[in-house]
């Protein structure tokens, strides 16, 4: 039979052992939804500035609404290049964890 000390000693270690676990996990969670966050303003963001760009020089040239299209899917395709970019970069961190 184990000696009082070793079993109130092991709990302890167990203990600490669990809080890191669930400090860690909680940590997780939040930073994925800071991630997701992240990823979802800035394809929202390129598309903005595209289309308001385009709107612009539609204004300025009088070419309504052809460019006002065109930087519309030019903020797309920038909007899915950041979110690749950023998606892989953080797949890389993870890794290194």
């Amino acid at each position: 039979m184990e000696k009082p000390k070793d079993i109130a000693a092991r709990l302890k270690i167990a203990k600490e052992k669990a809080k890191k676990y669930n400090q860690n996990n909680e940590n997780q969670r939040s930073s994925s939804l800071g991630s997701a966050f992240k990823l979802s303003t800035e394809m929202v963001a390129s598309v903005f500035v595209g289309a308001t760009i385009g709107f612009i020089l539609d204004n300025w040239f009088d070419s309504k609404p052809w460019l006002t299209i065109l930087f519309f899917f030019i903020g797309v395709s920038a909007g899915i290049l950041n979110v690749i970019r950023s998606a892989k970069k953080m797949q890389k961190n993870i890794e290194k964890l």
